[in-house]
């Protein structure tokens, strides 16, 4: 692809074990799947970085001139998905949301898990949301971006709800494919296909209600890139999905370039509890491997895969990331926080254009940051470019100040190496602030 990145793509970041995707579908139109950023991300000795502060620079800038995110995606209200969403909305212009029906049964149950603060203010958010909608509504029109909600999913307590008061445009459920983001349609380029939650299993343990799509990304010539992004769900309803819409001749929804391990590289995706010992059930894996297209790539969003597991341990767990490493071919399996190395994590960078789908190499992100800069007074940056060099930044500073560089290596930032790297280009001064990281 390179030394520029496409216009086209996805940014997985380095948040420890949770989930923070970032979708870019143009230069003004970008998606947020869940979101994980730690307390910890804003300390001078860690490498998981701090999202929120990176998406404000990153994104672009909105009609009332704050930083604008058109989607905002939640797949279900566990703390390491949604941790800072308050300190995100405070921050930018968030278009639309996609929520789950499973937050209004937990938020109306006195008997259900504890929500944390950041799923509170999500549902705070789309409780009102609904309301606006149904204001506008009300008075001919429709709502207008910032008050714009997709409930997605369907629950036994439907009717006890006010979103069941929404026309059906507002509401979505396993089967519906979607092109629209923030009321502007993206047909050809962008679609996502619902695959849960599924009505049967509204009130299941909170991670099998989470919301799971197939993401499609095709660029102007017609090359396209799926992601697969389960949230934590695990084995059974995982086969369910496959077995659903392969029994309705819907395979081109299972097809996958990355997917991103469901449940942070969980074995509970491929292993079930029998007898109080792990047994593998090699049909999901199967069904993995069926749907994979050439060069298919796992990305487990979380911390360093454990040499060996431990009884009543947290994921990640290494069964479940060798048995992924034995269904794709040598070196696609990828963690986020050893990408490119436990030392200095980078952003794992999804980019689609005319060569394909792909995962794109550090430096190459990198060097499109040079580039960004270089090519500024041409016209606007590739937002893609802008996403994942902000964080590829973050990981550098985080190492250089951990000292986990090694010897002799080069300490400067990436925006004092793109700097520095213009200067030498030019022959003269480089732009006093980095275009690029957070500028149109």
């Amino acid at each position: 692809m390179g030394e520029v990145l496409p216009e086209l793509g996805a940014v997985i970041w380095p948040v420890g074990t949770g989930d923070s995707s970032t979708v870019v579908v143009d230069e003004q139109t970008v998606v947020q799947v869940d979101l994980h950023d730690l307390a910890k991300a804003d300390d001078d000795d860690t490498h998981e970085v701090p999202v929120v502060d990176l998406l404000v620079d990153a994104l672009p800038d909105g009609a009332d001139g704050k930083p604008y995110l058109a989607v905002f995606v939640l797949t279900h209200a566990d703390k390491d998905h949604c941790s800072g969403f308050a300190e995100l909305l405070a921050r930018v212009t968030i278009g639309e949301l996609w929520a789950t029906p499973r937050l209004w049964r937990e938020f109306d149950d006195p008997d259900a898990p504890e929500l944390c603060k950041d799923a509170k203010a999500f549902q705070e958010e789309s409780v009102r949301r609904v309301e606006a909608t149904k204001k506008a509504l009300d008075g001919g029109g429709e709502p207008s971006s910032g008050d714009r909600i997709l409930v997605v999913g369907y629950d036994t307590d439907h009717d006890k709800h006010a979103y069941s008061e929404l026309p059906d445009r507002y509401l979505a459920t396993p089967g519906d494919s979607i092109t629209a983001l923030d009321g502007k349609d993206f047909a050809g380029r962008f679609e996502a296909f619902i695959h849960a939650p599924f009505k049967a299993d509204c009130a299941e343990a909170r991670n099998e209600t989470s919301l799971s799509v197939q993401v499609t990304l095709t660029e102007d010539g017609g090359r396209d890139g799926k992601m697969l992004l389960f949230g934590d769900l695990a084995h059974d309803t995982i086969l369910k999905i496959f077995a659903y819409s392969e029994a309705n001749n819907r395979e081109q929804y299972l097809e996958w370039d990355l997917l991103l391990a469901p449940h942070h590289c969980s074995k509970r995706v491929m292993y079930t509890r029998e007898d109080g010992k792990d047994v593998l059930k090699d049909d999901v894996l199967d069904a993995f491997e069926r749907h994979a297209r050439d060069g298919a790539v796992i990305v487990s969003s979380s911390g360093p895969i454990p040499a060996r597991d431990e009884d009543g341990k947290n994921p990640p767990h290494r069964k479940a990331a060798d048995r992924y490493r034995e269904i794709i071919d040598a070196g696609n399996f990828v963690c986020t926080m050893e990408w490119p190395s436990k030392e200095a994590p980078a952003p794992v960078t999804f980019g689609v254009d005319a060569a394909g789908a792909q995962i794109l190499r550090a430096d190459v992100v990198e060097l499109s940051a040079r580039a960004i800069v270089e090519k500024a007074a041409a016209g606007p940056s590739r937002r893609l470019a802008v996403v994942a060099a902000a964080a590829t930044a973050a990981g550098s500073i985080a190492a250089a100040r951990s000292g986990a560089m090694p010897a002799g290596a080069d300490t400067r930032t990436g925006p004092e190496r793109v700097q520095d790297a213009v200067v030498a280009s030019r022959g003269a001064q480089a732009p006093a602030a980095t275009v690029g990281f957070g500028s149109d």
